[in-house]
């Protein structure tokens, strides 16, 4: 009995939490289907998470102002491309920290886990001349080149890599397989649950993007979806309705791709030592 009314408490803890998690985002989503006089006219009263006198008009007003399956495309087209790439290069990183005898291991891992502190403003500017050196500001590639190297990938990986038995690989290396065969024939198989991990992470650190594409893209043909949201706040008039409506409209892969894929990801954080 004692059990159960624990169990009970628990899950009702879990709710209560759950759903001041979730008010916000309930509320937005909403909003963005209600006359803009009623979106605020309700917010002190449960109405406001009600979707009383259902509209539409705030989507096709916020994507008759502003191209925004254009801006869609571009975000899904680089931030794709960073995260595959990002899985090849530092899975093999991660796999050579993990499982190769090299001199001078211990300080690279090192040196990893220190720059995992630094804040990425606090090497922005700099970053900016490097790009801005190579001619590649309003090209795809400052979008996506400075970011597919990742230390705190590198260390997810490493750390998945370290509870693979090294029997395995042993063997194999017995059958005549070279460590790369080993890792694409053998250890990639086994590694998804943190190859789905880092792939969620990467997607939504730069899903949501704004510093760094507003100083590498001068024209509206790179632009993502963050600057195209604040084409609502800097242009007047400001309507709420339509800020709403694009902000659901671009929460939505976010959304989509965590509830696909959360059950890889909860085992990939459990596998890689990162738990609490």
């Amino acid at each position: 009995m004692t059990d159960r009314k624990s169990k009970l408490l628990l899950y009702a803890a879990n709710v209560i939490v759950s759903f001041l998690f979730i008010t916000p985002l309930l509320w937005m989503v909403v909003s963005s289907f209600k006359p803009e006089p009623r979106i605020f006219a309700d917010l002190s009263s449960y109405k406001a998470l009600l979707p009383v006198d259902f509209t539409l008009d705030n989507y096709r007003k916020a994507f008759e102002r502003i191209p925004m399956f254009k801006y869609l495309f571009n975000s899904l087209f680089y931030v794709s491309v960073i995260c595959l790439c990002s899985l090849g290069v530092n899975s093999l990183c991660g796999y050579a920290l993990a499982k190769l005898n090299f001199k001078g291991r211990a300080w690279i891992l090192t040196c990893i886990v220190a720059l995992m502190v630094v804040p990425f403003e606090s090497i922005l500017m700099p970053l900016y001349f490097v790009v801005n050196t190579l001619h590649w500001v309003n090209t795809w590639l400052a979008l996506i080149v400075p970011f597919i190297a990742s230390c705190f990938n590198i260390f997810m990986f490493r750390q998945f890599f370290m509870d693979i038995p090294n029997e395995l690989l042993e063997a194999a290396a017995m059958d005549g397989s070279s460590p790369m065969k080993t890792f694409l024939t053998l250890v990639v198989p086994l590694s998804g649950p943190v190859f789905t991990t880092v792939f969620i992470l990467t997607f939504i650190s730069h899903w949501g993007d704004f510093m760094w594409p507003i100083l590498v893209t001068t024209g509206e043909d790179l632009r993502n979806v963050q600057l195209g949201i604040q084409t609502f706040f800097t242009l007047p008039p400001i309507y709420y309705g339509q800020i709403m409506a694009t902000l659901t409209f671009t929460t939505l892969p976010i959304v989509v791709l965590f509830l696909c894929l959360q059950k890889y990801y909860v085992q990939g954080i459990a596998s890689s030592g990162l738990k609490g």
